[in-house]
């Protein structure tokens, strides 16, 4: 009977997040990238990084964002760039936006066809962010078949968003020959930081202390936090936080569990802590996100 109570008043305060949470138009994940349009009267993200390549491209309104070190204003037919693991954080009001995210395999995929780069080379965003009228373009196309949802629409999601990669890798992405980039399960990877990357991919799902994870690299406390910090630009705390986050939306998307349950898989033993900070990085609530994948 507690357990029952228990799990309503947890879906109760999540239902009482989603009233102030933001307007989601349409959301589409797919395994090689995903898609998300937003139109808001406000929302805000606190710093966060993933592992995708993301091109917000600002359809309409104001946005305050800060990508690494750069803060700048986005507005109507601005894009912001956010490379792979790179911090970032952003707030806008009144807006419309679109943000398309592209897995770095794709990205490293179409690399070698077009004969740029090894897989183990690494791919950097060259400013973040610029004014493009045929990438704008593309990505209003794609915003307009995500709301639509047009008969093919998944098939002519695939395509375009391959064709902004492809425009990406010709005029804003630029390829850095690095001897400290190795090839890892979680993809390329600053060499130094492999195993301690590994083992957080392999062991996110429970508590890891500072200490563990170093002692996966062989490095003190110390020495490690510092070069994570100066590698990645997130410290080991954040990343990890960030890597439970994307493990929960691809369980959010892809299985009807509850979400106390993926809140337990990805590592958070109370549900309003993990809906807390679900919504910091994301904007919106962990519930409201799969909602949105369904419409």
């Amino acid at each position: 009977m507690y357990e029952t109570s228990h799990m309503a008043m947890q879906e109760a305060e999540s239902d009482a997040a989603e009233a102030s949470c933001a307007e989601i138009q349409a959301f589409v994940s797919r395994p090689e990238f995903s898609v998300r349009r937003t139109a808001t009267a406000h929302c805000r993200f606190e710093a966060h990084a993933h592992a995708a390549f993301t091109v917000t491209a600002l359809l309409a309104g104001r946005m305050q964002a800060c990508i690494g070190e750069n803060e700048f204003t986005l507005t109507a037919g601005d894009a912001a760039f956010t490379g792979s693991g790179q911090l970032h954080a952003a707030e806008a009001y009144e807006v419309d936006f679109v943000s398309i995210r592209i897995h770095p395999a794709l990205i490293n995929e179409l690399a070698a066809e077009m004969g740029l780069t090894r897989a183990t080379a690494e791919i950097v965003f060259r400013v973040s962010h610029t004014m493009d009228e045929p990438l704008m373009e593309i990505a209003r196309i794609i915003a307009g078949e995500v709301t639509a949802e047009k008969p093919g629409h998944e098939i002519m999601l695939d395509a375009l968003v391959r064709q902004l990669a492809i425009h990406l890798l010709r005029s804003h992405l630029t390829v850095r020959k690095s001897a400290q980039i190795e090839l890892s399960r979680v993809g390329p990877v600053d060499r130094r930081l492999r195993r301690a990357l590994e083992f957080m991919h392999d062991n996110y799902g429970r508590e890891l202390a500072l200490e563990e994870i170093a002692a996966s690299a062989y490095l003190s406390e110390y020495h490690f936090a510092r070069l994570f910090k100066q590698i990645t630009g997130a410290t080991p705390h954040v990343y990890l936080a960030n890597l439970r986050i994307e493990k929960a939306r691809r369980l959010l998307v892809e299985t009807t569990l509850p979400v106390i349950e993926i809140a337990a898989m990805v590592g958070y033993q109370s549900q309003s802590h993990f809906t807390k900070i679900f919504k910091s990085v994301t904007g919106i609530t962990p519930r409201a996100y799969r909602d949105s994948s369904r419409r």
